[in-house]
């Protein structure tokens, strides 16, 4: 949810913090569903809505006035858990390749590391990305498609549906890492106005 700086900030009690809310508390039930009761489908299902409401969100805040300083931190961290722990599940439950995992988690693993050392020191927060937004997005529906994939038969739809999975993963993983290299000049140029305010 990225909110332009003219928005009034609203405070945490808005609809888009509330979605950012709902969001984190349904992560539970998406674990509950996929690795204690194996209902790929309906996890999968529920992990594609979780993803699909972080546009919805964003929409609101930016249409309705409900942008809030509050909001531009817990969107993304909500991006981030959500992200985090369902490739983790799918990981475990053997629904998704592990190169695949692994480029999901370690590349969440390092902003998140970043993202808290530069807030540890003073740095300024910086903006969420576009592409980093877009990636995310692609690998929330890349996720469910590799649930779903594993619950289908051998069918031209199950074809249909691995490939635009593998366009989402290649996609979002391409978007995601590309955000991340377009992070370092940016949190460069933060550290260093840190280090000019110290002085």
């Amino acid at each position: 949810m990225t909110v332009p700086d003219t928005v009034h900030d609203r405070g945490i009690w808005t609809v888009p913090n509330a979605i950012s809310f709902g969001r984190l508390l349904c992560i539970p039930l998406f674990l509950w569903l996929l690795l204690s009761q194996d209902r790929n489908i309906e996890a999968a299902f529920l992990l594609a809505l979780l993803g699909a409401t972080d546009w919805v969100d964003g929409y609101i805040a930016r249409h309705f006035d409900q942008g809030s300083e509050f909001g531009k931190v817990l969107d993304p961290v909500a991006d981030r858990v959500l992200l985090i722990a369902g490739a983790f599940a799918l990981l475990l439950s053997g629904s998704v390749p592990i190169w695949v995992g692994v480029l999901i988690l370690g590349r969440e693993a390092l902003i998140s590391i970043a993202t808290v050392s530069l807030a540890a020191i003073g740095v300024r927060r910086i903006e969420v990305q576009w592409a980093g937004k877009a990636g995310a997005l692609g690998l929330m529906f890349a996720l469910p498609g590799f649930l779903l994939i594993d619950s289908m038969d051998a069918s031209l739809l199950r074809a249909l549906l691995t490939f635009v999975t593998w366009c989402f993963t290649i996609g979002g993983l391409a978007l995601s890492y590309y955000a991340a290299f377009k992070y370092v000049p940016v949190a460069r140029q933060a550290l260093n106005e840190r280090k000019g305010e110290s002085a």
